[in-house]
């Protein structure tokens, strides 16, 4: 059976009125996902580094690894029904961005992280709002590394990569625990095989050897799906009744595969707020709002 569509998932559902903001939104998955909110009738808000004015979306300047630029962006949204949190970097070559964080774990989680700070007061004036954190499949290796999180002590790019996508699922569910009594909910969400342009910091070499495409590089038959096939369970979760809030899904169904969690969530959230300086308004771990960037 094929896969559904972002645009199947949307079938009869009107979004007019809603505000969508989806990072990401420039290509691959996030793209499709943009494209199939605006189609139900959503305003879709594309943040990017190298805004197009004359493009598809309302396309805004932000960077995700300049905390600076995700505080600017977020001050131009007033609401926001929907965020899907689509940027990211894959197994890129060791780079620090900022004060000196691992590229993967600050684009990936710790922006994504610090806009729905921001965007705080828009999510909460949309009165029923949903975060979504596009994660990966969960790899049985895949850990944070507590003492670590920035591989200052030697760097391994798919291991951080693997903590970062892991971020993403911790972050979500702890977004959910809090932001429950607000009418903020969150969940994070597996795209399955997709070739997008997150692979660009692969070799052609690498890509063969992992089963991926073949040496002409062509895909590996009925390994990937197309990217509206990939944002179909993001979008399914930013558009679905909430029954249990918080969880990791795929093929558009809620599953069970992170249910022991919730302390390593919080955890994560607790380092996030530290290394960020920023926190949900009202929290005791909230720093004052002249140490905040």
């Amino acid at each position: 059976m094929t896969a559904p569509t972002a645009g199947d998932v949307l079938s009869g559902i009107d979004l007019t009125g809603k505000t969508a903001v989806v990072t990401g939104g420039a290509s691959g998955i996030g793209r499709a996902a943009a494209r199939a909110l605006a189609a139900a009738g959503a305003h879709v808000i594309v943040p990017a580094r190298r805004p197009d004015p004359g493009g598809e979306f309302d396309t805004r300047p932000m960077d995700l690894t300049d905390l600076g630029s995700v505080r600017d962006f977020a001050a131009t949204v007033g609401r926001a029904d929907i965020v899907i949190g689509g940027a990211g970097v894959m197994a890129c070559p060791e780079t620090r961005v900022g004060p000196g964080w691992e590229a993967q774990f600050a684009t990936n989680h710790l922006g994504h992280y610090a806009l729905v700070m921001h965007l705080w007061p828009a999510l909460r004036a949309a009165g029923d709002a949903r975060v979504v954190m596009i994660g990966s499949g969960r790899a049985p290796g895949d850990r944070m590394r507590w003492d670590d999180v920035h591989f200052t002590r030697g760097y391994d790019k798919w291991a951080a990569y693997g903590q970062s996508k892991l971020a993403n699922v911790l972050f979500a569910y702890q977004l959910d625990r809090l932001g429950a009594p607000f009418g903020v909910r969150a969940f994070s969400a597996s795209p399955g095989w997709v070739l997008t342009p997150l692979q660009r910091h692969l070799t052609t070499a690498e890509m063969v050897d992992a089963g991926w495409i073949d040496e002409t590089g062509n895909p590996v038959p009925g390994l990937f799906q197309t990217p509206e096939q990939g944002a179909a369970t993001p979008v399914w979760a930013a558009v679905t009744p909430v029954t249990r809030g918080g969880a990791y899904c795929r093929d558009c169904e809620l599953t069970e595969e992170y249910p022991t969690d919730a302390p390593e969530a919080a955890r994560l959230w607790d380092l996030s707020a530290e290394l960020t300086g920023l926190t949900l308004p009202g929290r005791p771990d909230a720093p004052p709002a002249a140490d905040r960037p």
